[in-house]
């Protein structure tokens, strides 16, 4: 008793957050409404048929007085006329659902793209890139049957049944009871099968996220599949998925074969026992045949709007699942950006940072501390060096200038003034990263750079590329700056990609520069080229340079020595060199003895 009254709230409170999503049809509600009007008058002329037929048969009953022809055809007209509205109003309703449908989802599509762009990095910390993408694609597609078909459904069989019964109360009391006994035992048999079609539907949705995510990251890591020889292996990670997709779907097939048959038993089982009294009643003389015509027909409609709804229910099942997993993305808070056109006067950064007794955690991590209070000062315009083993903390370090995360302890200040009370998207704007592992995406040379200032002009992307010594390998494509990268870059050299980046990087022309292993995997020749690229692009801004190869940072102005997440070592490398047994000694000594 108790796990029901713990349950009947889920399901309303499910079934309220579903109808959270109906804001995206309120800008198109007079096309709704329009539509909703068109479904009520066809809905009420259906419910003129059995009454009419009921009537023409009764005219043409001789038994009691003689035929008239001319009611005859005038219920006949009446019918055919009837039934061209209904063609009509029919196809008025579709098209206007149809229309509101597709505006809303593409306004849904389009809300939760923006609030997911938006997400702080912690949530994509717990997130696959697939199960994402099936969110926006496959579970929406699910609503579209809902916004277009269900909701107007419900309304029609709810107006057939409750109009069907005042007709047939009207019509004969007595067989009205008798086909009203058989609702219970349908009631009990929806609610029952409801659940399990619920659970399933929802097994299934989150199952096809799955399968989806394994297509996805297989693609994008094509290169990898291939080098470990892996196609059988992923085919058959797959396999298991879809089969496991499969398997839940075929339960969930089971459930409703089974509930659209014992829907059929009780509808036609009633209409079988209705007939039967009916029958009598007309051998006794206490009913007409048209009338028991009619009565059997409304009783139809009825059973079949009991059914209808039946499916009504299992596909609002179905949206409830997919509204869930949409509503736990739009439920989750958002970072506050927004577009940057101008930068205001106090918000422009001079260059300089302040780390005061920083302490980090990663949110999936919390019982593990990945920094642990660090405190250094970097003045405008100087180039800072961050260096030590593998996990000491400096991308850490990046991802807090960035506000990609937030200390878990101390302060980050810039300009003297502390992070927060800068305009997030201000912030950023001024700042521009060039990685080791350099993303670009599948379209053109141009639009990758000018990725670093959207609406730049040709000449100012020709000139960042020049800049960054890519205009040499540029020039030499048939397309130029219009030569396709393809997907993440796959058809440019690793010191392409890595040009292409400091090309967008000096397109973007940032105040804080942050260049992260930027030349650890290239070649010599590749190398020197985009250190020349670099040296560029750090003069007059401040820098900060992440290197494991440490003759790249000898000049800087200062190097921060980092290790386990904590700032052990901080000076010029003349001074760091000379101290006795200190990390970055041992670190030189490793790196130059080889």
């Amino acid at each position: 008793m108790q796990d029901t009254q713990q349950k009947k709230p889920f399901r309303a409170a499910a079934l309220k957050r579903t109808f959270r999503l109906y804001k995206y049809v309120k800008p198109y509600w007079p096309a709704f409404g329009l539509g909703l009007f068109f479904l009520f008058v066809s809905s009420i002329a259906n419910l003129a048929f059995p009454k009419l037929l009921g009537e023409l048969v009764d005219a043409a009953n001789t038994h009691k007085i003689i035929a008239d022809p001319h009611k005859i055809n005038q219920i006949g007209l009446l019918l055919v006329g009837i039934l061209v509205a209904q063609g009509i109003f029919g196809y008025l309703r579709i098209m206007l659902f149809v229309n509101v449908t597709e505006r809303s989802l593409a306004s849904l599509r389009q809300h939760i793209y923006n609030h997911l762009i938006k997400l702080p990095m912690r949530f994509f910390l717990s997130r696959r890139v697939g199960e994402l993408g099936s969110r926006i694609s496959s579970d929406i597609s699910l609503l579209q049957e809902t916004f277009t078909t269900t909701v107007a459904e419900f309304i029609r069989q709810v107006i057939i049944i409750i109009g069907g019964l005042v007709l047939l109360l009207h019509t004969s009391i007595q067989l009205t009871l008798l086909m009203l006994a058989s609702l219970p035992v349908i009631m009990v048999i929806a609610y029952f099968f409801g659940r399990f079609v619920r659970r399933y539907s929802k097994l299934a949705q989150k199952q096809v996220a799955e399968a989806n995510t394994i297509v996805e990251e297989t693609l994008q890591g094509i290169l990898n599949v291939k080098a470990f020889a892996n196609e059988f292996f992923e085919m058959k990670r797959y396999r298991t998925k879809i089969g496991e997709v499969a398997t839940t779907g075929m339960k969930t097939g089971k459930f409703r074969g089974a509930f659209t048959a014992s829907m059929i038993l009780g509808v036609f089982g009633a209409m079988i026992a209705v007939i039967w009294k009916g029958a009598l009643l007309i051998a006794a003389g206490k009913m007409d045949p048209g009338m028991l015509l009619s009565f059997v027909l409304y009783s139809s409609f009825i059973g079949g709007s009991v059914a209808g709804l039946a499916e009504v229910y299992a596909s609002i099942q179905k949206s409830i699942g997919a509204t869930e997993h949409l509503l736990e993305i739009l439920d989750e808070p958002a970072e506050p950006v927004e577009e940057t056109t101008t930068i205001a006067a106090e918000d422009h950064l001079s260059g300089q940072i302040s780390f005061e007794s920083v302490s980090f955690r990663y949110p999936t991590r919390d019982d593990q501390e990945v920094l642990r209070d660090i405190s250094f000062d970097i003045a405008p315009d100087q180039q800072i060096a961050l260096v030590g083993p593998s996990g000491a903390g400096k991308s850490t370090i990046v991802s807090l200038l960035l506000r990609l995360y937030s200390p878990s302890e101390g302060m980050i200040r810039f300009n003297g003034k502390d992070a927060t009370r800068f305009p997030l998207s201000a912030l950023r704007s001024q700042m521009a990263i060039v990685p080791q592992d350099v993303f670009l995406f599948g379209g053109t040379i141009r639009e990758n750079i000018a990725y670093g200032k959207p609406g730049a002009t040709a000449a100012e992307v020709e000139a960042a590329a020049r800049k960054a010594n890519a205009w040499e390998f540029i020039e030499r494509f048939p397309d130029g700056l219009d030569t396709i990268v393809g997907e993440r870059g796959i058809q440019l050299s690793g010191g392409q990609r890595q040009r292409i980046a400091i090309a967008r990087a000096v397109l973007k022309d940032p105040r804080i520069l942050i260049l992260d292993e930027a030349t650890s995997a290239l070649d010599s020749e590749s190398e020197r080229l985009v250190q020349d690229a670099l040296e560029k692009l750090m003069e007059g801004r401040t820098s900060i340079v992440i290197a494991h190869r440490l003759s790249t940072v000898r000049q800087s102005d200062k190097i921060i020595v980092l290790d386990k997440g904590r700032l052990v070592e901080e000076g010029t490398h003349q001074e760091l060199i000379l101290v006795e047994g200190g990390l970055y000694r041992n670190l030189s000594e490793m790196q130059f003895s080889h």
